[in-house]
């Protein structure tokens, strides 16, 4: 049984530009079980899975305390890094986010991903906003003793109106890696980035480890490993895979 700390810092270790850390999100201790009896080496859930299983849309609709108990049954359940998607951290001001902080880092959490959009509203803030909001948990963690990974994520990409928008993205998004990596952030997230060619440029650009997540159209694992990628996830793919295996088996018995 390995501590906290050491986790979160075997979690760090995992992120290596071209050999990228695969995470398949899980959303319950159930499915943080099944993942970790593949040999993963560490577990990561996905918001909107970890929402729809309980019931509640997207967006910081699950409540605070339920997410905490969530991640402390994952937590026993698996002697893995377990690193927790915190969406907007559930407020704006630093009294929330150290809140919030503390609940996800006193359930166990070795890592979280914190995203840079206006959840329940439009855009995104801007980048000296969000730069402060990372060091209040980055600070938050520190009085923890934890060396939190924080997965910061930006929604540029995901929030433009195309992937012809995307090139002209690609300068903010190095600009924002910067202030974040400054700021305390552990890695980059870029959530529909797509584009081999700009994957590569903002892997050599970044102080920070990529982090892209598989979706249609998106490089397989090992294109994005020669690209620089450092981490891949697949989101809410494996919750709607389950869900559909699931009505195909309830169906089959039907008929």
């Amino acid at each position: 049984m390995h501590t906290q700390a050491e986790k979160a810092r075997a979690f760090a270790r995992l992120h290596v530009k071209g050999n990228p850390l695969v995470l398949h999100n899980i959303w319950d201790a159930g499915s943080a079980k099944a993942i970790a009896e593949t040999g993963a080496v560490a577990v990561a859930t996905g918001s909107w899975s970890v929402a729809a299983a309980q019931g509640y849309a997207d967006g910081e609709n699950i409540p605070l305390d339920l997410l905490a108990t969530i991640i402390e049954n994952i937590v026993r359940a698996v002697d893995l890094p377990v690193s927790v998607d915190i969406e907007g951290g559930y407020g704006r001001d630093a009294a929330a986010l150290h809140h919030t902080a503390e609940r996800v880092i006193d359930a166990g959490a070795i890592g979280i991903n914190f995203e840079d959009q206006l959840v329940g509203g439009d855009g995104i803030y801007c980048t000296e906003e969000q730069a402060a909001r990372i060091a209040m948990i980055r600070g938050t963690a520190s009085e923890r003793n934890i060396p939190l990974f924080i997965n910061a994520r930006t929604d540029l990409f995901l929030q433009s109106k195309g992937a012809s928008e995307h090139p002209g993205l690609l300068e903010a998004t190095v600009e924002r890696a910067h202030a974040y990596h400054d700021a305390g952030a552990s890695g980059l997230f870029v959530p529909g980035l797509i584009d081999e060619a700009l994957i590569a440029q903002l892997c050599d650009a970044s102080p920070l480890p990529v982090n892209i997540m598989m979706m249609q159209g998106a490089p397989d694992i090992s294109r994005l490993a020669t690209l620089g990628v450092s981490r891949i996830s697949y989101g809410p793919l494996p919750y709607v895979v389950a869900m559909q295996k699931l009505r195909d088996f309830a169906a089959g018995i039907a008929e």
